[in-house]
């Protein structure tokens, strides 16, 4: 099989952010942040993914895909991967314990402390857990209770203390608060060199018999579900996609359950009861040799102040010395387009420029897509005091961004009240383009400043994403970015992008017509190589065609991050394909695509993934890098990371993938890039703009794709 299934391919992406937690060189803290993130990652792709095939077995479908597998063959390689990836992360688990344990972080457990401790344990408990537990009895007229999805609960078997010697037990179900810490640490006055933390459950645990005073707890142990969060919107039917999304989030809370967790050693009465009331299918049941949901993690590594031993040296990242030059955005990019990196450099100038352009008077109109907003967001501080003083702003909020929709409902309904359009994007599509527009009136005119980017708006996320964002106040980009703002909010429809490339309009067909370029260069043996980086590739259409271009000759090296169905390095189809995938420090976001063009070299920025809902599903938009500067940067950076022989991970014909290490100089990619910014910016170069004409794009058989 020439294709390599997307499901198998994401688990073996997750095994590699696993391979993270278990690398020595990692510090010992930051592994306990991989250890949750295997673990968030697994829940979203149970959720969605897995509940998806569920649906499609239900659904009677037994239809093969371009990658073999049915619906059925696939869930139960699935299955079998995720039992073995969490077997070996609960391995991982306990070597990290023990050496958290060595440093002097200690998870103990409620028998291991000393009267002192147990009294002060007891009074928290008391004061702080007690109050907000919920013991839930199941019998004939308690009927079974809704059980959250990913929650974790204890099943506590009882019986009655006035039938002590009975052989039916009761059951009761108590759920573990998620608004109390999962750790709690434990006063240590004996040993200063060590600190103690135990889990909420165990604590409860020990204190169970408080909620069943005319019983005995004979068992209880902790269980986790997991129910499908991939429901349906009808947009079509819907007369207010706000509400219609709100119902969504509502119904997902009684999605079908698709995977139930338990604790070792689990009651077999309680777990026959979950069973049958879950209508859960029996081989979708996971043991775990330790706590269920290993994403406290995060937080936990997150808050421990001191031992910076364990954890990443400190990064800042660097304002980018454009700006640091002049306090007016709009000055510097009437001279010159800036490009920026994150998070070696600061996302704080983005939150600068949308600052700057709600306090100028001269600024008339701000325009801005939010997908994934953080919490107290200077961007939407900045976009409520425009609207308030009366500026025109318009914000394409999108709904549908999964796991985070309540999160942008909240932003969508304050940036209404202070007086923002807000549009809930177009039916049926996402809107998953990153862009800003600033219409600014200078002298006798309005000039357009615009800001596009290949990751979201996010200021949290921005410091461990790497992406990169274009300020520019070029006229003719500026115009593609207003058209396609008036396409999303109103019904234009633009007969002409000057530079844009624009998902689902004609992103693909521009990228498989730059592919097949490189095919026409290498044929009459000119240049031809591809670079491309991203986080998925799996469009069929894209593969193959790339797998085209390799058998002609050209010159390709993919840098993907998570899923890729292209098999490379296959004799006589893709033996001029090389694919690696970096997991580091930093997630590998950013969206970059080099096409040789036989010696003018294209570079593109982009929000897409070559991936089918991208291309077909969402808006996206792909912009090109006009500045030779700019250009040049990027080629270097593109170099740095095919250079990588310390995290990059190659992928190999057989599916598998292998360390890229090689005999070449240590390279560590993320570390090179981080001193290529500093020295950038340290030098402060005096650029021309640089900027290429738009003919000198237009591949000798491709123009026509520039139009």
């Amino acid at each position: 099989m020439n294709y390599i299934n997307r499901e198998i391919s994401w688990l073996q992406f997750n095994r590699r952010v696993l391979e993270e937690a278990q690398d020595e060189s990692t510090p010992l803290l930051e592994r306990t942040k991989f250890l949750s993130i295997v673990s968030t990652n697994l829940d979203e792709f149970v959720s969605v993914r897995v509940a998806g095939l569920m649906d499609k077995i239900r659904a009677g479908n037994t239809e093969i895909d371009f990658t073999g597998f049915t619906p059925q063959q696939l869930q139960n390689k699935v299955i079998i991967m995720i039992e073995q990836l969490v077997a070996d992360q609960y391995v991982t688990y306990a070597r990290i314990i023990q050496l958290l344990n060595e440093d002097g972080l200690v998870f103990t457990a409620y028998g291991e402390l000393t009267p002192e401790q147990r009294r002060e344990m007891e009074a928290y408990y008391l004061e702080k857990v007690f109050p907000v537990l919920t013991p839930l009895a199941i019998d004939k007229s308690r009927p079974f209770p809704l059980i959250r999805s990913k929650s974790v609960y204890l099943a506590v078997a009882l019986k009655p203390h006035s039938d002590a010697a009975g052989k039916e037990a009761y059951i009761a179900l108590v759920e573990i608060p998620s608004n109390l810490p999962r750790y709690i640490e434990v006063p240590s006055r004996l040993d200063q060199e060590r600190r103690q933390f135990i889990l909420l459950e165990d604590l409860i645990k020990q204190h169970i018999h408080t909620l069943f005073t005319t019983y005995t707890p004979l068992t209880f142990h902790t269980f986790r579900l997991t129910r499908n969060a991939d429901l349906d919107l009808n947009e079509e039917e819907a007369e207010d996609i706000l509400d219609e999304v709100e119902k969504v989030l509502r119904a997902r809370k009684w999605g079908t359950p698709v995977r139930l967790e338990i604790e070792n050693g689990f009651d077999p009465f309680a777990l026959e009861l979950l069973e049958k009331e879950l209508e859960l299918e029996s081989h979708f049941l996971i043991t775990h040799e330790g706590p269920i949901d290993l994403s406290y993690f995060m937080s936990f590594a997150s808050s421990i102040e001191g031992y910076e031993h364990l954890k990443y040296s400190k990064f800042d990242p660097l304002y980018p010395w454009e700006f640091i030059k002049t306090d007016d955005f709009f000055s510097m990019l009437r001279k010159k387009d800036v490009l920026l990196f994150h998070p070696y450099e600061s996302f704080g100038a983005v939150n600068d420029f949308v600052e700057q352009a709600a306090a100028d008077p001269s600024v008339m109109a701000i325009k801005m897509t939010l997908y994934r907003v953080n919490g107290n967001s200077r961007i939407i501080r900045s976009l409520n005091r425009a609207a308030e003083a009366g500026k025109q702003v318009t914000v394409v909020v999108e709904l549908k961004a999964r796991f985070d929709e309540a999160k942008n409902i909240e932003w969508a309904k304050e940036l209404e009240k202070s007086g923002c359009h807000v549009v809930y994007g177009l039916s049926g599509l996402k809107i998953h383009a990153k862009m800003i527009l600033v219409v600014r009136k200078e002298a006798d005119s309005l000039r357009r400043y615009i800001h596009v980017a290949t990751g979201n708006y996010n200021e949290v996320s921005a410091q461990v994403f790497t992406d990169i964002g274009l300020f520019s106040s070029h006229p003719e980009i500026g115009e593609d970015v207003s058209n396609l703002f008036n396409k999303i909010t109103g019904f234009s429809a633009p007969n002409q992008w000057h530079y844009l490339s624009v998902a689902p309009v004609h992103l693909k067909q521009r990228l498989l017509g730059y592919i097949q370029c490189e095919v026409e260069n290498a044929l009459r043996g000119k240049p031809a190589r591809i670079i491309a980086k991203m986080n998925s590739l799996s469009n069929k259409q894209l593969v193959d065609e790339l797998y085209a271009a390799s058998q002609a000759g050209v010159r390709i090296d993919l840098i993907v991050r998570g899923i890729c169905c292209l098999r490379p390095g296959i004799p006589g189809l893709s033996d001029n394909i090389t694919v690696r995938s970096i997991v580091g420090r930093f997630l590998e976001h950013s969206r970059i695509f080099y096409f040789e063009n036989a010696g003018i070299p294209q570079v593109w920025l982009s929000s897409a993934d070559w991936m089918t809902r991208n291309m077909d599903k969402r808006i996206e938009l792909m912009c090109p890098l006009l500045n030779e500067e700019h250009r040049s940067f990027v080629i270097q950076y593109l170099l740095l990371l095919l250079s990588d022989n310390i995290k990059a991970r190659q992928l190999l014909s057989d599916g598998q993938y292998i360390m890229a290490h090689n005999e070449q100089p240590p390279c560590h990619s993320q570390s090179e890039v981080k001193n290529l910014i500093v020295r950038k910016n340290n030098s402060f170069p005096v650029q021309s703009d640089g900027i290429i004409p738009l003919t000198a794009l237009a591949n000798t058989n491709g123009s026509d794709l520039i139009q």
